[in-house]
Protein backbone atom coordinates (compact mmCIF):
# COMPACT_ATOMS: atom_id res chain seq x y z
CA UNK A 1 0.00 0.00 0.00
CA UNK A 2 2.75 2.46 0.94
CA UNK A 3 4.72 1.51 -2.17
CA UNK A 4 1.83 2.36 -4.46
CA UNK A 5 1.25 5.68 -2.68
CA UNK A 6 4.95 6.60 -2.92
CA UNK A 7 5.03 5.57 -6.59
CA UNK A 8 1.95 7.69 -7.26
CA UNK A 9 3.47 10.72 -5.53
CA UNK A 10 6.74 10.41 -7.48
CA UNK A 11 4.87 9.87 -10.77
CA UNK A 12 2.69 12.92 -10.06
CA UNK A 13 5.82 14.98 -9.31
CA UNK A 14 7.37 13.83 -12.62
CA UNK A 15 4.29 14.66 -14.67
CA UNK A 16 3.57 18.02 -13.03
CA UNK A 17 7.16 19.22 -13.21
CA UNK A 18 7.35 18.13 -16.88
CA UNK A 19 4.16 20.08 -17.52
CA UNK A 20 5.67 23.13 -15.82
CA UNK A 21 8.78 22.76 -17.99
CA UNK A 22 6.82 23.22 -21.19
CA UNK A 23 4.45 25.85 -19.77
CA UNK A 24 7.04 28.07 -18.03
CA UNK A 25 7.42 31.52 -19.54
CA UNK A 26 10.79 32.13 -17.87
CA UNK A 27 13.65 30.06 -19.28
CA UNK A 28 15.46 29.77 -15.95
CA UNK A 29 12.30 28.47 -14.27
CA UNK A 30 11.85 25.92 -17.05
CA UNK A 31 15.37 24.59 -16.46
CA UNK A 32 14.76 24.36 -12.71
CA UNK A 33 11.49 22.46 -13.29
CA UNK A 34 13.42 20.13 -15.59
CA UNK A 35 15.83 19.45 -12.72
CA UNK A 36 12.91 18.51 -10.47
CA UNK A 37 11.50 16.23 -13.15
CA UNK A 38 14.85 14.47 -13.59
CA UNK A 39 15.31 14.15 -9.82
CA UNK A 40 11.85 12.56 -9.56
CA UNK A 41 12.88 10.13 -12.28
CA UNK A 42 15.94 9.22 -10.20
CA UNK A 43 13.70 8.70 -7.18
CA UNK A 44 11.53 6.38 -9.26
CA UNK A 45 14.62 4.38 -10.29
CA UNK A 46 15.65 4.13 -6.64
CA UNK A 47 12.19 2.89 -5.66
CA UNK A 48 12.46 0.15 -8.28
CA UNK A 49 15.73 -1.12 -6.79
CA UNK A 50 18.00 0.29 -9.49
CA UNK A 51 20.23 2.32 -7.18
CA UNK A 52 23.10 2.52 -9.67
CA UNK A 53 20.80 3.92 -12.34
CA UNK A 54 19.36 6.40 -9.83
CA UNK A 55 22.86 7.59 -8.95
CA UNK A 56 23.83 7.94 -12.60
CA UNK A 57 20.61 9.86 -13.23
CA UNK A 58 21.41 12.31 -10.42
CA UNK A 59 25.07 12.73 -11.37
CA UNK A 60 24.59 12.94 -15.13
CA UNK A 61 21.31 14.70 -15.65
CA UNK A 62 20.49 16.63 -12.51
CA UNK A 63 24.06 17.43 -11.55
CA UNK A 64 25.62 17.88 -14.95
CA UNK A 65 23.18 18.76 -17.66
CA UNK A 66 20.88 21.01 -15.65
CA UNK A 67 23.91 22.86 -14.27
CA UNK A 68 25.27 23.32 -17.79
CA UNK A 69 21.88 24.50 -19.04
CA UNK A 70 21.63 27.07 -16.26
CA UNK A 71 25.22 28.12 -16.97
CA UNK A 72 24.41 28.49 -20.67
CA UNK A 73 21.26 30.49 -19.99
CA UNK A 74 23.05 32.79 -17.56
CA UNK A 75 26.09 33.30 -19.81
CA UNK A 76 24.10 34.09 -22.93
CA UNK A 77 21.76 36.43 -21.04
CA UNK A 78 18.94 35.59 -23.41
CA UNK A 79 16.49 35.44 -20.50
CA UNK A 80 16.84 39.07 -19.40
CA UNK A 81 13.83 41.21 -20.07
CA UNK A 82 12.05 38.64 -22.19
CA UNK A 83 9.56 35.92 -21.64
CA UNK A 84 8.77 33.03 -23.90
CA UNK A 85 5.29 33.43 -25.35
CA UNK A 86 3.13 30.40 -24.79
CA UNK A 87 0.58 30.67 -27.53
CA UNK A 88 -2.74 28.93 -27.16
CA UNK A 89 -3.36 28.71 -30.91
CA UNK A 90 -1.90 25.22 -31.27
CA UNK A 91 -2.94 23.89 -27.87
CA UNK A 92 -5.50 21.45 -29.26
CA UNK A 93 -3.09 20.04 -31.83
CA UNK A 94 -0.39 19.71 -29.16
CA UNK A 95 -2.80 17.87 -26.86
CA UNK A 96 -3.93 15.57 -29.66
CA UNK A 97 -0.34 14.80 -30.67
CA UNK A 98 0.61 14.14 -27.04
CA UNK A 99 -2.31 11.78 -26.55
CA UNK A 100 -1.49 9.90 -29.77
CA UNK A 101 2.15 9.58 -28.72
CA UNK A 102 1.10 8.39 -25.26
CA UNK A 103 -1.24 5.83 -26.84
CA UNK A 104 1.53 4.52 -29.08
CA UNK A 105 3.89 4.20 -26.10
CA UNK A 106 1.23 2.51 -23.97
CA UNK A 107 0.50 0.01 -26.76
CA UNK A 108 4.21 -0.73 -27.15
CA UNK A 109 4.58 -1.32 -23.41
CA UNK A 110 1.53 -3.58 -23.32
CA UNK A 111 2.81 -5.72 -26.20
CA UNK A 112 6.36 -6.01 -24.85
CA UNK A 113 7.06 -9.11 -22.77
CA UNK A 114 8.49 -8.05 -19.43
CA UNK A 115 10.05 -11.39 -18.49
CA UNK A 116 13.76 -11.80 -19.17
CA UNK A 117 14.64 -13.93 -22.15
CA UNK A 118 15.64 -17.47 -21.31
CA UNK A 119 19.39 -17.86 -21.24
CA UNK A 120 20.02 -14.11 -21.10
CA UNK A 121 22.51 -13.19 -18.41
CA UNK A 122 21.42 -10.36 -16.15
CA UNK A 123 24.12 -7.77 -15.61
CA UNK A 124 24.86 -6.64 -12.11
CA UNK A 125 25.91 -3.16 -11.10
CA UNK A 126 29.63 -4.02 -10.78
CA UNK A 127 29.60 -5.62 -14.25
CA UNK A 128 27.94 -2.55 -15.74
CA UNK A 129 30.40 -0.20 -14.01
CA UNK A 130 33.35 -2.30 -15.15
CA UNK A 131 32.07 -2.24 -18.73
CA UNK A 132 31.78 1.57 -18.63
CA UNK A 133 35.22 2.07 -17.10
CA UNK A 134 37.17 -0.64 -18.95
CA UNK A 135 35.56 -1.54 -22.26
CA UNK A 136 33.76 1.66 -23.22
CA UNK A 137 35.91 4.35 -21.61
CA UNK A 138 37.20 5.74 -24.93
CA UNK A 139 33.75 6.19 -26.57
CA UNK A 140 32.46 7.61 -23.29
CA UNK A 141 35.24 10.22 -23.14
CA UNK A 142 34.92 11.07 -26.84
CA UNK A 143 31.20 11.66 -26.36
CA UNK A 144 31.88 13.88 -23.35
CA UNK A 145 34.45 15.92 -25.31
CA UNK A 146 32.01 16.34 -28.20
CA UNK A 147 29.32 17.53 -25.80
CA UNK A 148 31.75 19.96 -24.19
CA UNK A 149 32.83 21.30 -27.60
CA UNK A 150 29.19 21.75 -28.59
CA UNK A 151 28.40 23.65 -25.40
CA UNK A 152 31.44 25.90 -25.73
CA UNK A 153 30.62 26.55 -29.40
CA UNK A 154 27.01 27.39 -28.58
CA UNK A 155 28.09 29.83 -25.87
CA UNK A 156 30.62 31.49 -28.21
CA UNK A 157 28.04 31.88 -30.98
CA UNK A 158 25.42 33.18 -28.55
CA UNK A 159 27.85 35.66 -26.99
CA UNK A 160 28.91 36.92 -30.43
CA UNK A 161 25.27 37.54 -31.32
CA UNK A 162 24.66 38.99 -27.87
CA UNK A 163 27.38 41.58 -28.45
CA UNK A 164 25.85 42.43 -31.85
CA UNK A 165 22.65 43.89 -30.43
CA UNK A 166 20.95 46.60 -32.49
CA UNK A 167 21.96 49.24 -29.94
CA UNK A 168 25.68 48.45 -30.18
CA UNK A 169 25.54 48.14 -33.96
CA UNK A 170 23.76 51.51 -34.19
CA UNK A 171 26.29 53.05 -31.79
CA UNK A 172 29.18 51.72 -33.88
CA UNK A 173 27.62 53.10 -37.07
CA UNK A 174 27.12 56.48 -35.41
CA UNK A 175 30.74 56.54 -34.20
CA UNK A 176 31.97 55.62 -37.69
CA UNK A 177 29.81 58.34 -39.25
CA UNK A 178 31.11 60.87 -36.71
CA UNK A 179 34.73 59.89 -37.42
CA UNK A 180 34.08 60.12 -41.18
CA UNK A 181 32.51 63.56 -40.75
CA UNK A 182 35.52 64.69 -38.68
CA UNK A 183 37.91 63.48 -41.42
CA UNK A 184 35.90 65.30 -44.08
CA UNK A 185 35.89 68.47 -41.99
CA UNK A 186 39.65 68.20 -41.50
CA UNK A 187 40.12 67.75 -45.26
CA UNK A 188 37.92 70.74 -46.04
CA UNK A 189 39.76 72.97 -43.55
CA UNK A 190 43.12 71.80 -44.89
CA UNK A 191 42.08 72.65 -48.48
CA UNK A 192 40.74 76.07 -47.55
CA UNK A 193 43.83 76.98 -45.52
Amino acid sequence: MMDSIATSVVALAMVLSALFVVRAKNLVHAVLWLGISLAATAAFYGMQGASFLAGVQILTYVGGIVTLMIFGVMVTRRHEGSSVPSGHKNGFRALLTSLLFFGALAAAVQKTPLEPRPGAALQTTPELARALIDDYVLPFEVASLLLLAGIVGAVVIARRKDLETPATAEGRRAAMAEAHAARLAAMVTKETA
